[in-house]
């Protein structure tokens, strides 16, 4: 038996005796754990310190299990399942009278999807049932993307952290809901609405409404560093960056700025690629939050649909 069988076989025995387990996906690391025990399910809130009224994510091995989650499934639903499954694409669907209260926050409604990284379509499938697994990070902070941010985050209360490389996505996976009337986006991620609309044959409503469901990461102040972040309109201006320094009385600011650094300016020069922005935003967000800085100050990225997850994850960041 290879190494990574191995580390396979000790995640899914773990899964099985109720256990919570580091799991790589696309978008981000998970916190996975069986979504059919109860007791499991309330170790993934007590790990994260998350109220347990928010809803969980259930990863699914595959499209056809769909049934098993979820009733009055509408050929929409199938459809976007047959287009983006495995990928960023998570369904908002009536629940099967058979999924737990913990798991949807008592809601009628459960979100559901396939991972597309390897290692967590693996152990799925070696598992053989569906698992919770939001983001592996305590609640509200900035997500992981390697293995390695999530053993600083939990350290010996999760022994068991499967590394599959650094996230190829960065952010978290986009959440349409097909539960109601009208397809509506709760969630952008880096999965265009206009494919998804594309896929669907008609147009998403944007944003929650009064009776829409609650979804992971909806939060006004969510994914945030421990370190006060600031959103800086005028891109990589330096005054522009000077005078927001000076507003919040910065004393060792870090900027996050597309291309290159001002001069003599500390922080992280980002890709001016959307997809590649998203792939180091939450590492960079890390990184900048070790306690050398009294403040971040984020340049505003473009105001294009390419970048609307990334918008939405940097102003919730920024959210105080």
């Amino acid at each position: 038996m290879d190494t990574q069988s191995a580390t396979i076989e000790q995640a899914v025995s773990a899964l099985r005796r109720g256990e919570c387990v580091g799991l790589p996906t696309e978008t981000v690391y998970g916190l996975a754990a069986d979504a059919r025990n109860v007791q499991a399910i309330a170790r993934v809130f007590a790990l994260k310190g998350r109220p347990l009224a928010h809803p969980l994510i259930v990863h699914i091995p595959d499209g056809d299990c769909l049934d098993e989650w979820a009733v009055e499934i509408p050929e929409a639903a199938r459809r976007l399942a047959a287009g983006f499954w495995p990928g960023p694409l998570t369904l908002v669907l009536r629940r099967h009278p058979s999924v737990l209260d913990a798991v949807t926050g008592s809601q009628p409604t459960v979100a559901l999807r396939v991972p597309a990284h390897p290692l967590a379509g693996s152990v799925l499938a070696a598992f053989g049932g569906g698992l919770v697994a939001p983001s592996a990070n305590r609640f509200g902070r900035v997500s992981p993307t390697t293995a390695a941010h999530v053993r600083a985050e939990f350290g010996d209360a999760l022994p068991i952290v499967l590394d599959g490389g650094a996230s190829a996505i960065g952010i978290e996976s986009s959440i349409v809901d097909l539960s109601g009337d009208t397809p509506r986006l709760l969630r952008p991620g880096m999965l265009s609405p206009t494919a998804i609309e594309h896929l669907l044959g008609a147009t998403l409503a944007r944003g929650a409404q009064v009776n829409s469901p609650r979804v992971p990461g909806s939060l006004a102040s969510h994914y945030a560093p421990r370190t006060p972040t600031y959103w800086i309109d005028g891109g990589a201006d330096p005054e522009a960056l000077h005078a927001g320094a000076r507003a919040h009385a910065l004393q060792r600011p870090a900027v996050m700025v597309m291309d290159a650094l001002p001069p003599g300016m500390a922080g992280r020069a980002m890709p001016a690629d959307a997809q590649d922005y998203a792939r180091v935003l939450y590492a960079t967000l890390r990184e900048l939050d070790q306690g050398v800085f009294d403040g971040i100050l984020v340049a505003a990225p473009p105001d294009t649909a390419a970048w609307l997850a990334i918008r939405d994850r940097l102003r919730r960041a920024c959210a105080r």
